[in-house]
């Protein structure tokens, strides 16, 4: 079934209705995600996903068998892919290809908003 999650948040604080904030673990405090559409919403091919990273937090160091494709929404990282770093901005998109290892870092004092799209691990 379709639906709409709406935009409920402000250009500081991006919310959407019915969007629940995450904790994404007691490892990354100061991250925060939400699922906008997922399994839960019946979406059986993609996940969409908004990331909030506090000033002076990170994203796991990671690799996955699936490919992401990342949009900033709002301040400054340093993206890690495999060995190479890179500084991103608002309206960056990044495309991290399957199993690359890498890891988003703020830069600066404000909060590091971005969009993720993956593939969901059930879809073919």
């Amino acid at each position: 079934m379709s639906f709409i999650h709406r935009f409920i948040g402000t250009e500081n604080n991006y919310r959407w209705e019915d969007v629940p904030v995450r904790e994404y673990g007691e490892e990354f405090l100061g991250v925060t995600r939400q699922i906008m559409i997922g399994p839960d919403d019946g979406s059986n091919n993609f996940h969409l996903r908004y990331f909030r990273l506090e000033p002076g937090s990170h994203s796991h160091l990671e690799h996955h068998p699936h490919e992401h494709g990342v949009i900033i929404l709002h301040g400054k990282a340093r993206v890690q892919l495999n060995d190479e770093f890179f500084e991103v901005k608002p309206y960056d998109a990044i495309f991290i290809s399957s199993e690359d290892v890498h890891q988003f870092t703020p830069i600066g004092d404000e909060p590091l908003g971005f969009l993720c799209v993956i593939k969901d691990k059930n879809s073919k």
